[in-house]
């Protein structure tokens, strides 16, 4: 029988091939091999009573930065990736059966509910996101934010954006595949080109020119980090004062994700159609007729460019 170091190297060969960039494939593995230490069973031989132990010893953990308690979207987000390992289990025919899904249906679906905030997401109002923006003085910085709130974007499909992948003749973004991604073109508008252009023309101020991200990390040139990502959006908000660390109330919080909440909020708020905002979002089609809905990808352009909110940037 193979190791569970084989089975993993086995996984992340696949997702490589399927075009996962690096920042969920560092998240997988880390959580699969903390998986491997407390359980110290063959992967092929987990149950049930496993997975609810490393339930326990998750909720047991303590949160971010001095919080009693890890998040419920951070208990997600290791089921999350533990879910796609034993799915590429099951493909290989390793196993007949992932256990995630029944373990998710009984263990995981009050997850938000009993979270006596929900799973809501602050939003801030168009003169706010504006206000926020324009207060920002590092080029970076400034163009990070701006892209997040003008594309809906997740944080890890930030990170993962590389130079070419820009293409200015369209003002459009190729995107790096993901398990979560379906439609991977972006738009982005004349604002964001803006912040865009002014940091790129002291980028190479911070990094070599073997580096292809976007967006770098100003102490060593590498690309830029999930965890510097998410602090450089909460130390702006919270200057502004949307934002409260110390709060256990998502509406006092203000993340990467609020911005794809902002995004999203405000196109319907605009009417623009509930399609095309899913083809800029990415969402997968699990219903049965988003199939034939075949999405011209100029109207889809047009469309963005007429609803995006303007920020006075």
């Amino acid at each position: 029988m193979k190791t569970n170091e084989e089975f993993l190297n086995e996984f992340i060969e696949d997702v490589k091939i399927r075009g996962w960039s690096d920042w969920p494939i560092k998240s997988c593995g880390y959580t699969i091999n903390q998986f491997f230490k407390q359980t110290e069973k063959n992967c092929l031989e987990v149950e049930i009573s496993d997975l609810k132990k490393y339930l326990t010893n998750l909720r047991s953990r303590p949160g971010y930065r001095g919080k009693a308690q890890i998040s419920p979207l951070t208990i997600k987000k290791h089921f999350d990736n533990l879910a796609s390992f034993f799915e590429y289990l099951e493909f290989e025919e390793y196993i007949i059966r992932s256990p995630i899904p029944k373990f998710r249906r009984r263990y995981l679906s009050n997850l938000f509910k009993n979270n006596n905030n929900g799973s809501r997401r602050q939003l801030i109002s168009i003169d706010q996101m504006g206000n926020l923006i324009n207060s920002i003085l590092d080029l970076q910085e400034k163009a990070i934010v701006c892209i997040l709130a003008k594309t809906g974007i997740r944080l890890a499909e930030l990170i993962a954006i590389d130079l070419d992948d820009i293409n200015w003749a369209r003002y459009s973004i190729k995107l790096k595949p993901t398990g979560k991604r379906s439609n991977l073109i972006i738009y982005f508008d004349n604002e964001c080109a803006k912040c865009l252009r002014k940091w790129l023309n002291v980028r190479d101020e911070f990094t070599s020119k073997s580096e292809s991200a976007l967006f770098v990390n100003a102490s060593n040139g590498k690309r830029i980090t999930h965890a510097i990502v998410n602090r450089i959006v909460k130390i702006h908000a919270e200057k502004m004062g949307f934002h409260d660390e110390n709060s256990q109330d998502l509406d006092n919080r203000f993340t990467p994700h609020c911005c794809r909440h902002w995004f999203t909020t405000h196109l319907r708020r605009a009417r623009m159609s509930r399609e095309l905002i899913k083809e800029l979002r990415g969402d997968s089609r699990n219903e049965t007729m988003d199939i034939y809905d075949h999405i011209d990808e100029e109207e889809l352009r047009r469309s963005y460019l007429a609803h995006i909110p303007q920020l006075g940037i």
